[in-house]
């Protein structure tokens, strides 16, 4: 397994000098090469292949005037570039073939000096190398100091330098690890409920309400905002006011992950095996409460519990986002009407009382459980039954099955 480990660097004045340089040409080789292979197919020509574009965009410009300044940067950047050109190409590839999931690519783009990230990478051919005074060398830069917060598990196969907004530099290192890493086994299960009031309800009855962190620090956003609104186009001050809202939009999305890994990592460790409901967030980002969706952060919360998980040797199960899970009776799996948002509470006609979000982190856990130890393939609930010929027709609120959590409706 394959994990990344981010450090923060502080590279001099004359190394970010030498930063912005391999940055720069890093960019102009992605947009060469994409600037010729778009020119191909316009051409009718056939592709590009990817030795031939290396030759073309690194080898043979090198000789010329107008690009002999691309040997005054490791060559290893420059490959990694069209690497990461080549590896847009076959994810568009394969999302017009179908072979990809997810939503549809689109086609490569032009990258800009005005991105608010930029970033390059080196690998093991590059002889990058972590010095024993804790120093990062790196070929043509220089030795950089690194803040280690941890030390590597094993020796680093890649290494990506990164600017962000805030015109930080942080060292991403690319490590393999083990499967010695496996937690002893435990017997408890639980299942999870995401919302948007309790940011996580599980299947014991315990309740995690949501931070907010953006809405906490919506305040002071809102009035840096609004000075970078008054700033001139192009001006230095303006430019100063770009990066202070950077630094805090950084500050709050690092706190909600510091947060999101402490909550993951307790999760994972006290239970044996998590399951989480597969919540189409895209869907809910384009609804008049796509700011708090977004806040809330779901999808990075349940990656967190995917690859840890994986990590250390427990069970991670997303169930069917069509799963009527707040409707449902835990005690008698009657599915009920769809109910109001406001609906906190509500009777079963078995005469069971049920808190609705504990209620659906309830059946949650039961159909988890009882997909995961169907072991034999066999149905764990009932097929479908071809209906009557007066009932076949589709009523009004048939299409979807409605479930929410406090504050949403996510169904």
């Amino acid at each position: 397994m394959q994990l990344r480990y981010n450090f923060r660097v502080y590279p001099t004045p004359g190394q970010q000098i030498d930063l912005a340089r391999a940055f720069g040409c890093a960019r102009v080789v992605f947009n060469d090469g994409l600037h010729l292979r778009r020119q191909a197919s316009e051409a009718g020509e056939k592709y590009v292949s990817d030795g031939e574009l290396s030759r073309r965009i690194i080898t043979e410009a090198k000789a010329t005037p107008q690009r002999a300044w691309l040997g005054e940067v490791s060559a290893v950047v420059l490959q990694q570039a069209l690497a990461d050109l080549n590896t847009a190409y076959r994810n568009f590839f394969n999302s017009l073939a179908g072979k990809r999931q997810g939503r549809k690519i689109g086609s490569p783009r032009f990258r800009s000096r005005k991105d608010n990230r930029q970033a390059i990478r080196f690998t093991k051919n590059s002889k990058f190398k972590v010095l024993g005074n804790g120093r990062l060398r790196l070929p043509k830069i220089g030795d950089l100091p690194v803040r280690w917060s941890r030390s590597l598990p094993s020796d680093p196969s890649s290494v990506t330098i990164i600017k962000d907004a805030a015109g930080r530099y942080f060292a991403s290192f690319v490590v393999a690890i083990g499967e010695d890493e496996t937690s002893p086994a435990v017997d408890a299960e639980i299942g999870i409920d995401l919302g948007l009031t309790h940011f996580a309800v599980m299947s014991d009855g315990t309740k995690i309400a949501a931070p907010r962190f953006l809405r906490r620090a919506a305040r002071k956003l809102k009035r840096l905002q609004r000075a970078l609104a008054r700033k001139t186009k192009g001006s230095n001050r303006r430019k100063k006011a770009v990066v202070q809202v950077a630094r805090a939009h950084a500050r709050v999305a690092n706190t909600r992950r510091d947060w999101q890994h402490k909550l993951s990592t307790t999760l994972i460790r006290e239970n044996q095996a998590v399951y989480v409901e597969d919540l189409c967030v895209a869907g809910l980002c384009r609804t008049r409460l796509a700011k708090s969706v977004r806040d809330a952060g779901w999808a990075s919360f349940t990656a967190m519990l995917q690859y840890k998980a994986e990590r250390y040797g427990r069970t991670f199960v997303r169930i069917d986002r069509w799963f009527p899970s707040t409707r449902m009776c835990s005690a008698c799996g009657r599915i009920n009407d769809k109910m109001a948002l406001n609906v906190r509470e509500w009777d079963c006609p078995c005469g069971s009382h049920h808190d609705r979000d504990v209620n659906a982190a309830i059946n949650i856990l039961a159909a988890g459980q009882a997909d995961r130890l169907n072991d034999r393939g066999a149905h764990v609930r009932p097929g479908l039954v071809p209906a009557a010929r007066r009932e076949t027709v589709t009523h009004p609120d048939a299409a979807r099955s409605t479930r929410s959590v406090e504050g949403i409706s996510v169904r």
